[in-house]
């Protein structure tokens, strides 16, 4: 058949793409197999741009039971018999278009992923970008977006209990929604997501396949999208009440003897959840299409296959127990058909009524052309870089300053977000959303918690992909390290622009190589993850914004550290810097340039050895109860740490340093690897003798206690004046 040029448009395939297709298939492919083509060949599910690069990054460890990309999420033991299943997934384009469907859907996805792992979803996350705060539309998508989250997780009974939010205009009509998601497992009770045997039943269960859905791959996750209007068919629609059921039946059903892989059906539908069994099995399939229970009349076996109709399991049974296996899901009133069998070879065939519709190489569809991407840096970068971090003082004083930035969109409280989720729902949670990292139990362990965090500062790695990435790792592991717990996995959510640009390419590049290093000098593996490229709108692509997820193990729950100062005349430290105040490139992408004056400039910087020797000293204070308190000093510098540390205690604090005269630096400079400590008297010099054996530079700098932030001479500000500034800027800033 002669292609239309429309139609590779519409399923994101190239005409070089179809040039490839015809010649491995060695003949053109019908409709259905171009079909099936679009979904598998699509970025979103291929990884056409990153694949290569990907196989790079670290994946080995001792305690690692399923590595990244071999299964829908990778597992890492955790000691008494237990493990963690864990993944972090965008669902972007589809919540720029129906915003509060887009996101709810999007956790529906991941956790699926991680119970098609036999894991109990113990924990949600989420990490969020939207655009200028000042327009109706970020104000619709925020609105639709947390109300999403929060309706579906909410629903599931799972504890949402960490993430985090930024604005910026790089992300006005292109905003990011990924979701984190962790489960428990009884270790070796895993399953994998494919058949053992040839002559293994496919079982599809849960909702009836509908319209919603088609392309969302192909069509809405991997290209550049610019009308709204002609997408809101390919955004899902979801049924968390149904989902939650699923969850049960599916971790009931696995039990049962004759249950050989349970697969989540999700990007790409039927298509990419049965391929991509039968490709893992390596087995052949055949499909019987008209088995498929469907909600709307007249659907075409292409409409079936690339549905992406939410609520949906596929399993591979073995046919001697279908009986017995369909009575589980019966209990827990979801519908369940047998819609196909694996068989030996390598074919996948289509079947409709006894017709057969096609029959495709597996090895053909699952195996898209891969590119090699540029790695050169841009000019305008280097210039960026280059432009001195000198910005005039704002008009204002210190104390008015330190005001206007601690109630902006980007430092402000998080309270009007993560209250709207349920993240005590379990009764697991120790370290509530509003501090470095959540912290929660695992249950029936021997007093075992787990610590997680997400992080990626978008900006720095605007300003420089490879080390804003590294800071993204360092963050998010130092997170982690502050609660006491050892970070001891990483998953990734790599967010960028359009590949087919030369420095879109490079960021891809740098971060990744990023990526790899800092796993590598932490020693952790990266077990899971996911790529969403082409978020562009227009001709503006995003900043990059690769999203870290790390997760740490803490031997002892009951030896846990927070961001909150505790009691009075506990004495303040900062460790990781050699002086107080760092001058260097610490305003470099800060929030203060940005907030005050719109500048995006400078050169970030990060020492990663030296990281890593903090984070560990730190875990020691925590261990042996040296320390109180233990906050990571990052965005909006030195004195927004030591105000959060106040407000998450509702407790005072004196500085004893007088601000120097460039005292912008001072408070807002973002110099990396800092963190803020306290402690007892009596427990000062222990606290001074094990930084010091780990070389670990250190400044006592105040006291805490009274009802006021006092730096020096220069401000003194009531901590109720703080705190409501603190907590009210984030609605302030949307409803202006």
């Amino acid at each position: 058949m002669k292609i239309n040029q429309n139609i590779l448009d519409e399923i994101a395939l190239s005409k070089y793409e179809y040039n490839e297709i015809v010649k491995k298939l060695k003949r053109t492919p019908n409709m259905l197999e171009l079909g099936l083509f679009g979904a598998l060949w699509s970025e979103h599910c291929g990884y056409k741009h990153t694949k290569e690069l990907l196989r790079t990054l670290p994946s080995t460890s001792p305690n690692l039971l399923v590595t990244a990309g071999s299964e829908n999420a990778g597992i890492i033991d955790i000691g008494d018999e237990y493990a963690i299943a864990f993944k972090i997934e965008s669902h972007n384009h589809p919540s720029a278009v129906e915003p509060f469907e887009g996101a709810a859907t999007g956790i529906g996805g991941i956790v699926r992923d991680i119970f098609a792992m036999g894991a109990r979803p113990i924990a949600l996350l989420n990490s969020l970008r939207f655009g200028s705060t000042n327009k109706n539309k970020t104000k619709h998508i925020f609105n639709g977006v947390v109300s999403g989250i929060s309706a579906y997780g909410n629903c599931l009974g799972i504890p949402n209990i960490g993430g985090e939010v930024y604005f910026n205009e790089s992300y006005d009509e292109n905003p990011l929604v990924n979701a984190m998601c962790i489960g428990l497992i009884q270790k070796g009770k895993f399953i994998s997501a494919s058949a053992k045997n040839d002559g293994d039943l496919l079982l599809l269960v849960g909702a009836d396949t509908g319209r919603d859905g088609i392309h969302g791959a192909s069509g809405l996750a991997s290209k550049t999208f610019n009308k709204e209007s002609e997408l809101r068919s390919t955004v899902q629609v979801g049924n968390p009440f149904m989902e939650k059921n699923l969850i049960e039946a599916c971790l009931e059903s696995i039990k049962h003897i004759g249950v050989n892989g349970l697969q989540d059906c999700g990007a790409a539908g039927l298509t990419s959840a049965a391929i991509e069994m039968a490709e893992r099995s390596k087995l052949g399939l055949e499909i019987y299409i008209e088995k498929v229970p469907r909600r709307e009349e007249g659907m075409t076996a292409y409409e079936v296959m690339l549905s992406e109709s939410q609520e949906r399991m596929l399993l591979a049974i073995d046919p001697k127990y279908v009986e017995s296996i369909i009575k589980i899901f019966d209990k827990w009133d979801l519908d369940s058909s047998v819609i196909g069998k694996f068989i030996k070879g390598d074919q996948i065939e289509i079947i409709e009524n006894k017709n057969s519709l096609c029959k495709t190489s597996i090895n053909i569809l699952t195996n898209p052309p891969t590119y090699k991407l540029n790695s050169e840096i841009p000019e305008w970068m280097i210039k960026l870089q280059n432009k001195k971090t000198d910005p005039p003082f704002t008009n204002l004083s210190s104390e008015e300053t330190f005001i206007k930035l601690i109630e902006s969109p980007n430092i402000s409280s998080r309270r009007p977000v993560y209250t709207q989720y349920d993240h005590h729902v379990q009764t697991n949670t120790i370290i509530e959303p509003g501090g470095d990292a959540a912290l929660i139990r695992i249950e029936g362990s021997n007093n075992k918690g787990i610590a997680v965090s997400t992080d990626c500062n978008s900006t720095l790695c605007y300003l420089d992909p490879y080390i804003g990435t590294l800071i993204a790792v360092s963050e998010s592991c130092r997170n982690v390290s502050l609660t006491g717990a050892t970070p001891i996995a990483l998953t990734n959510g790599l967010n960028f622009g359009n590949p087919k640009k030369d420095y879109v390419q490079y960021q891809i590049t740098e971060s990744i190589r990023a990526l790899r290093d800092g796993a590598n000098e932490f020693n952790i593996p990266i077990i899971s993850g996911n790529a969403s490229l082409f978020n562009e709108s227009g001709n503006e692509s995003i900043f990059p914004t690769p999203i870290i997820g790390s997760v740490g193990l803490l031997d002892n729950i009951y030896k846990f550290c927070s961001v909150k100062f505790k009691h009075p005349g506990d004495i303040i430290y900062i460790l990781g810097v050699n002086e107080t105040y760092d001058f260097g490139n610490s305003l470099s992408g800060s929030e203060y340039m940005k907030f005050f004056f719109n500048e995006i400039n400078g050169k970030p910087v990060i020492k990663i050895k030296e990281e890593v020797n903090l984070q560990k000293a730190c875990r020691e204070l925590i261990k042996d109860q040296i320390i109180n308190s233990a906050h990571d000093c990052s965005d909006g510098g030195l004195s927004v740490a030591i105000a959060e540390s106040c407000i998450n205690g509702n407790i005072g604090a004196t500085i004893n340093e007088d601000l120097p005269v460039n005292w912008h630096k001072a408070l807002f400079g973002e110099t990396q690897s800092r963190v803020i400590v306290s402690t007892s008297k009596n427990k000062s010099k222990y606290l001074e003798e094990i930084v010091l054996k780990n070389n670990i530079p250190y400044k006592k700098i105040g006291i805490v206690g009274g009802e006021d932030l006092i730096f020096g001479k220069n401000f003194k500000i009531s901590l109720n004046i703080i705190i409501k500034h603190y907590d009210n800027g984030l609605e302030t800033s949307l409803s202006d």
